[in-house]
């Protein structure tokens, strides 16, 4: 008993000097309590007082970690426990907070353990933005573009960069362009998005079409499995689109010559199940433009001859904001008459930031109409066209910064510049010589004009060099520039085989491109040059030896190149 506190060895006796009834009873009940933990203290071991000793002192090391942190965190970061800390816990949350500075902090070093992204050229994506561009980005992040009702004005701003768009593509104003103040069009998150509702809609159209060709119910069409014509050199939102939508590729293989499709191979591929065909304004793997001018000439006719209603969606996801500027490209556009939609990423070169994209399509009617949804219950009555709802505005609000910013005569300068500082690499890699004289690379963009500004090459495979493209990627990494190297072959979503990217080269050749955004100077492209010489030269004087020491190390860690 002689452990217990003082008001637990209080005697018994204490009771008959209280006076009042309230208080005697007050103190029976404590002499109860008392009474009841005596006995509990009594009946403990030696182990459970170990137990709770062990349990305080953990409690007390807590509660001066937490003082120490407390103290530490509106100090210096790198004087607190926070820079020492030995692997922080990266599957549960804190119990307790920190400073806004020490949080930002850590984010910080995480990001400073990346690949600077102003030397990552394998990305289209924009990374070079103004501080006020920092602050409308900031605007738009407390703003949901979805609720049109209460943000009025910011959806403004997001139908007047809608016809901005439209313009640029030269879409045809609707016949219910009052009603609605804007022509169809929707800002998305990134141009995946825009590609699925422009395949969705082109579903449903088609719908429409085969029920009233065949005498089917809805029920029925249902059944039925559509198919979409598009090029191998397509981008991974068509695989999203062919996986989650049901639809079936059926895909144009180019020539490593062209990297485009021809109106003739998509011609092959169409029936009365097809969709559309997608044409590439831009593929992601050597820039160049999918003559769609030509498809939609041979679709005239082919639809004219076999009573089919086969449209055309153009995915712009990087030319979208580029050809637009460069008058040496025909006609790709609305002004042809079987194109529906068109896509883009206004991340890539339409210059804002990550997430933004948009589509437009030709007319409401028998096309955007179809994904449309009604909302009412924000207070208002609103459609929605995207297949996301909620959604920060700041994409929309820098896409419109960035149109205000630059204008017309801006976008141009960037587009010429972009492809000057391209060409100049372009030149540089054609220049360098292998030791018998020999070109050491084989350029296969679609050269200095008409195209994005993208430099693809590769290594020249009749000098049986003992590294690849994949390899250079990795010693270019050691020079702080990160520059994609990959093989010729794709994931075929049909039957999941790796398949030849063209029809005549083999899926395991492998190639690099270089992607020349508006960050990259031409300072900054001579040290590009310089470092294709240094990287060359070295692996040279490696030379049989780079097999034995460096593919080892690739197979330990199981890379396998750039996943475009």
């Amino acid at each position: 008993g002689s452990a217990l506190p003082c008001i637990f060895r209080k005697p018994l006796a204490t009771c008959a000097f209280i006076s009042s009834t309230a208080s005697a009873e007050r103190a029976l009940t404590q002499c109860r309590q008392t009474s009841a933990i005596g006995v509990y203290m009594s009946k403990r071991t030696f182990t459970d007082v170990e137990a709770e000793n062990q349990a305080l002192k953990e409690q007390v090391c807590a509660m001066r970690d937490r003082l120490v942190r407390a103290w530490s965190a509106g100090g210096h970061y790198y004087a607190s426990m926070d820079a020492v800390e030995d692997r922080p816990d990266d599957e549960h949350m804190p119990t307790y907070g920190n400073s806004s500075h020490h949080c930002y902090r850590m984010l910080s070093d995480y990001h400073e353990l990346d690949c600077r992204e102003r030397l990552n050229t394998s990305s289209y994506v924009n990374v070079c933005f103004e501080d006020e561009e920092l602050k409308v980005a900031n605007l738009g992040m407390k703003i949901n573009i979805a609720d049109q009702t209460v943000y009025p004005s910011s959806f403004r701003v997001h139908n007047m960069v809608v016809n901005m768009v439209a313009h640029l593509w030269n879409c045809p104003k609707p016949a219910d362009f009052d009603e609605y103040g804007a022509f169809p069009g929707a800002g998305t998150v990134g141009s995946t998005e825009a590609c699925l509702l422009g395949g969705l809609c082109l579903k449903f159209r088609w719908r429409k079409w085969y029920a009233k060709k065949y005498n089917l119910s809805e029920a029925e069409v249902r059944k039925v499995y559509p198919n979409l014509v598009i090029s191998t050199c397509f981008q991974a939102a068509w695989e999203k689109l062919f996986r989650y939508m049901d639809i079936e590729p059926k895909f144009v293989v180019p020539s490593k010559n062209t990297f485009t499709i021809t109106a003739e191979g998509v011609k092959e591929q169409i029936d009365d199940k097809t969709i559309g065909v997608v044409c590439i304004m831009g593929n992601h793997y050597g820039g160049q433009y999918d003559p769609v001018w030509e498809v939609d000439e041979m679709l005239t006719k082919l639809n004219k001859e076999r009573g089919f209603e086969v449209g055309i969606h153009v995915d712009a996801a990087s030319g979208g904001f580029v050809a637009p500027f460069q008058p040496e490209v025909p006609a790709w556009d609305f002004r042809l008459p079987n194109v529906l939609s068109i896509s883009a990423s206004g991340h890539k070169f339409g210059e804002s930031v990550c997430g933004t994209g948009w589509v437009v399509w030709r007319q409401r009617e028998g096309l955007s109409e179809h994904v449309a949804i009604s909302v009412s219950y924000l207070g208002g009555k609103a459609d929605s066209y995207t297949l996301n709802f909620s959604r920060p505005a700041s994409g929309i609000f820098v896409q419109h910064y960035k149109f205000h910013r630059l204008g017309w005569k801006g976008y141009e300068s960037l587009c010429k510049n972009r492809m000057a500082n391209a060409k100049y690499l372009r030149d540089a890699i054609k220049s360098i010589k292998h030791s018998d004289g020999r070109p050491k690379f084989v350029v296969l963009d679609a050269g200095d004009s008409g195209c994005l500004s993208v430099v693809a090459a590769c290594l020249n495979p009749e000098l049986g060099l003992p590294y690849d493209d994949i390899d250079l990627q990795h010693h270019m990494l050691q020079n702080h520039w990160y520059v994609s190297g990959y093989k010729m072959n794709l994931h075929d979503p049909r039957d999941e085989e790796t398949k030849p990217l063209f029809h005549d080269a083999p899926p395991n050749q492998t190639m690099f491109r270089v992607v020349v955004k508006a960050n990259v100077t031409r300072a900054i492209m001579e040290n590009l040059v310089r470092c294709f010489h240094s990287v060359i030269q070295e692996l040279d004087a490696l030379g049989p030896g780079f097999s034995s020491m460096h593919h080892q190390k690739k197979a330990k860690t199981g890379h396998k190149g750039h996943a475009c």
